[in-house]
């Protein structure tokens, strides 16, 4: 089937929601250059996430305002999304991260806007 591109948000909450309705419920943070489920307290290197989907914002009211949602999954099968500032605002922490990720474990399998229609 041919893919076809869709916009079904503005705004990154409004993809964070999309997602969450898919099972993509858990939220992470950085420490220690890990990547932390907030809730199982899990940890997880680069190597150990699968980057299934991101999507780039700028600010609407300020284009240098840029943020960027990642959507992962874990080696442990735990499912959810990473809002962070990319650009000029980027936490380097985060960026670094993120830059790591093996190229292998990224793709865009889960892109809702890119779904067969």
């Amino acid at each position: 089937m041919k893919k076809e591109k869709k916009e079904y948000a503005q705004h990154e909450k409004d993809y964070i929601e999309i997602y969450q309705d898919q099972g993509y419920n858990s939220n992470f943070y950085f420490e220690d250059d890990k990547l932390i489920n907030s809730e199982t307290k899990k940890e997880y290197t680069p190597e150990d996430i699968q980057i299934v989907a991101e999507h780039r914002y700028e600010g609407m009211s300020d284009p240098s305002d840029m943020s960027i949602l990642y959507v992962i999954e874990t080696n442990k099968g735990e499912k959810g999304t990473f809002l962070m500032a990319y650009g000029p605002n980027a936490d380097s922490e985060g960026t670094e991260f993120f830059n790591n990720v093996p190229e292998s474990n990224i793709s865009d399998e889960e892109n809702i806007n890119l779904k067969n229609t």
